[in-house]
């Protein structure tokens, strides 16, 4: 009751609902609550995708702001940055108790992830929070830097590094050898878009990308006329720039068809061909070759008769022309068929199809 209250007033004073071991709002925690707040570790990790020292702003506040900040892996390649920056690093790989001890007294200890995390001690403070006769302090998983899209092809960019290095095989590779090896995954892949496969259509497209990344790295070793990855990247975007102009630039494209007329213009001029069916490759199966030419002739708007001849060889280009004009590609129609044909030869046999 409050006692200044005048006699038969009501008693306005508010209940105390702080519950215990707290303080109440606006006022100052005793020392003792202090001491027995259980603090907070944050695990900071990043990538190595993402140059050194570029971390978010959360990490740079948490770093700022920690009592101590912890590495177990002294060659950690963020420690010179954090140096730079200010923040003291100490070199420790403290338990899972030694960590909860240390946060004792409300204090803040970020743990600098090494590359491949800490399981040993995020393990430790695991079993210690599951036994229950721990008061664990707040676990905060920060990460400082994220990858970005395509950060993988840096990692596959240095695997091919090491390979092409320490391999005995693959040290010994040259363009010409590997050639074969670029045409059958190339089927390999068609045939897994054919299929509709999208788990061997991914491994596939893995399986050319190998084939991209390994000429380029075999290029870097040319004496003469050295090139990288990068160069092989750095040309095929000026490319696509270059042949966006709809994209990238102020001219304007509604139409797939008019996007192809910008492709072809900005081609024939970065090419500087004389006929259009220069930078036809004449080794490719003749049915597609046949497509190829028929397409060149009907996107240049010529009227080129087909060459008068008996034999499958003619009647082969004049189906394959025809099949170009209605939009069909006379190889993959012609795959299609072979494979009916192979089923029925299965069948035949008496083997599943």
């Amino acid at each position: 009751m409050n006692a200044n209250r005048p006699h038969g007033a009501p008693d306005t004073t508010a209940p105390d609902t702080t519950a215990p071991g707290t303080t109440a709002p606006g006022t100052t925690a005793p020392a003792s609550a202090t001491a027995a707040a259980p603090g907070r570790v944050v695990l900071l990790t990043t990538s190595h995708r993402v140059a050194p020292g570029l971390l978010s702003w959360p990490a740079w506040q948490a770093l700022h702001g920690a009592d101590r900040v912890l590495c177990a892996d002294d060659s950690h390649p963020q420690l010179p940055y954090l140096r730079e920056a200010g923040t003291a690093v100490e070199l420790a790989a403290p338990t899972a108790e030694e960590l909860v001890d240390d946060c004792a007294g409300d204090r803040t200890v970020v743990v600098v992830a090494a590359a491949e995390g800490e399981p040993r001690l995020t393990d430790g403070l695991a079993r210690l929070a599951g036994s229950g006769r721990v008061q664990m302090p707040s676990l905060e998983l920060l990460p400082a830097s994220y990858d970005l899209p395509g950060a993988r092809l840096l990692d596959l960019v240095q695997v091919m590094d090491r390979i092409r290095a320490e391999c005995p095989w693959s040290s010994q590779q040259t363009h010409k050898g590997l050639a074969k090896y670029g045409i059958e995954e190339s089927y390999e892949l068609v045939e897994a878009i054919e299929e509709g496969d999208r788990d061997e259509l991914r491994e596939e497209l893995g399986d050319v990308l190998l084939q991209v990344v390994f000429h380029a790295r075999i290029a870097e070793d040319d004496p003469d006329t050295p090139f990288s990855i990068d160069d092989v990247a750095a040309g095929i975007v000026t490319k696509l720039i270059h042949r966006h102009p709809h994209v990238f630039g102020d001219e304007t494209a509604t139409t797939p068809e008019e996007v192809q007329q910008h492709w072809l213009r900005t081609k024939a001029v970065e090419k500087r061909r004389e006929s259009v069916t220069d930078g036809v490759p004449l080794g490719q199966p003749g049915l597609a070759l046949a497509s190829k030419l028929a397409s060149r002739v009907r996107s240049a708007g010529l009227d080129v008769p087909l060459p008068a001849g008996e034999g499958p060889g003619y009647e082969l280009l004049a189906m394959a022309v025809r099949a170009e004009a209605a939009g069909v590609d006379p190889e993959a129609a012609l795959r299609a068929a072979a494979r009916a044909y192979r089923d029925a030869v299965r069948a035949a046999e008496g083997l599943d199809a």
